[in-house]
């Protein structure tokens, strides 16, 4: 139901608020076409599921890819999208609000539903309720999560201190369900401990699928710059046959298409990029397909996809939770950045408590600070 009428919503969004439909066929609906420099690169499969050359996912993130973000990031051109982490305990003890996490719907896929655990049967069983009560197109596995939480008790990237549990672990979900699994993790537990070269030839023997690699070790979190050179190594060492997928630090479409040409990788992952700005996928894949950046937008337009966020999480929740979920989105989102003596007018938005004071103030930023369409 929910799908549904966000997709609808979203669509009308589209065509009558913000884009022309003549403009939209244009600006939204791609052209799968490719340009001269992008004819070296192959289409990429993850079990049955096809993507053509240089595809763009949106990364599994912790209270960010809720379906109603995901169905956006899909609309503006993301390839795969994948739902925020699920721990395998909470489904197992089927626990409602992570039974939540499993709702998809078709607008969306394919899509990919991520679980994460510490011990080998438990995320089995997990995977089993995961295909049975959601069907995804492919089930990922979550060795790469640096926080304390899931990290500090051995989840996570915390497996990557014991690879020969994060293998059994592998092994007993590949054996358990029947659609891809997939594994995503980092460069290793620290600069001492970069082992993802071998790893990813490990993982590959218990029959995974597709590897998505993080630049980072779990001791780095989201410091410094993720080191690509891995990522590019793991890709090219010739023992290698599953897509590589590289991740971290993708914040333009210059720098994505970069990424394939440098290293190789079959897909590139957005993650923290697309927050408070889902219409990347849609910069990245204009210039991908024409080699030409996507021309900007009046700042209305974009001021109008984070309302329509606020509107579809409201929704979803109710108005406190929804305008408490949507708050990360308005701190992180570029559209802000740059406005002179915008600090004010940033904590205010902040603070909102209500739909109606939110988009008061959101309303009056044009002509409060002189932007002009």
């Amino acid at each position: 139901m929910y799908c549904s009428v966000f997709s609808k919503a979203f669509s009308l969004f589209l065509c009558k608020g913000a884009i022309p439909s003549v403009v939209l066929s244009k600006k939204i609906a791609f052209s799968f076409s490719l340009s001269l420099s992008c004819r070296t690169f192959a289409s990429m499969k993850i079990g049955n599921v096809e993507f053509g050359p240089y595809p763009v996912f949106l990364a599994p993130m912790e209270d960010v890819t809720d379906i109603g973000f995901r169905l956006l990031c899909k609309r503006f051109g993301a390839a795969m999208v994948y739902s925020e982490f699920v721990a395998a305990d909470a489904l197992v003890r089927m626990v409602n609000r992570s039974l939540e996490k499993l709702a998809v719907c078709d607008d969306e896929r394919p899509v990919a539903i991520q679980i994460y655990g510490k011990e080998p049967g438990p995320v089995a069983d997990a995977a089993r309720i995961v295909v049975e009560r959601a069907r995804p197109d492919v089930l990922d596995l979550n060795f790469g999560c640096p926080v304390k939480r899931v990290a500090g008790k051995g989840a996570g990237a915390g497996m990557l201190q014991n690879i020969p549990k994060m293998l059994e672990i592998t092994r007993a979900v590949v054996d358990a369900v029947d659609i891809p699994v997939t594994v995503k993790t980092r460069l290793g537990w620290d600069a001492d401990n970069r082992v993802i070269v071998d790893l990813a030839e490990q993982l590959q023997d218990c029959g995974i699928a597709a590897l998505s690699i993080h630049g980072r070790t779990r001791a780095q979190m989201y410091t410094g710059e993720a080191d690509w050179t891995l990522i590019g190594a793991v890709k090219n060492n010739p023992r290698m046959q599953i897509p590589i997928i590289g991740n971290g630090d993708v914040t333009s479409a210059e720098i994505c298409k970069q990424r394939f040409e440098d290293y190789g990788v079959d897909a590139v992952m957005i993650g923290r990029a697309s927050i408070g700005r889902p219409w990347i996928f849609r910069e990245i894949k204009h210039y991908l397909t024409t080699g030409k950046l996507l021309p900007q937008e009046p700042f209305s337009w974009y001021l109008d996809i984070l309302k329509k966020q606020v509107e579809q999480s409201v929704e979803r929740l109710d108005e406190r939770r929804g305008i408490l979920h949507i708050r990360r989105h308005l701190a992180a989102t570029p559209l802000f950045k740059g406005i002179t003596d915008f600090k004010q007018t940033r904590i205010a938005m902040l603070r909102a408590e209500t739909v109606n004071e939110l988009f008061e103030i959101m309303n009056n930023i044009p002509k409060k600070y002189g932007i002009l369409e």
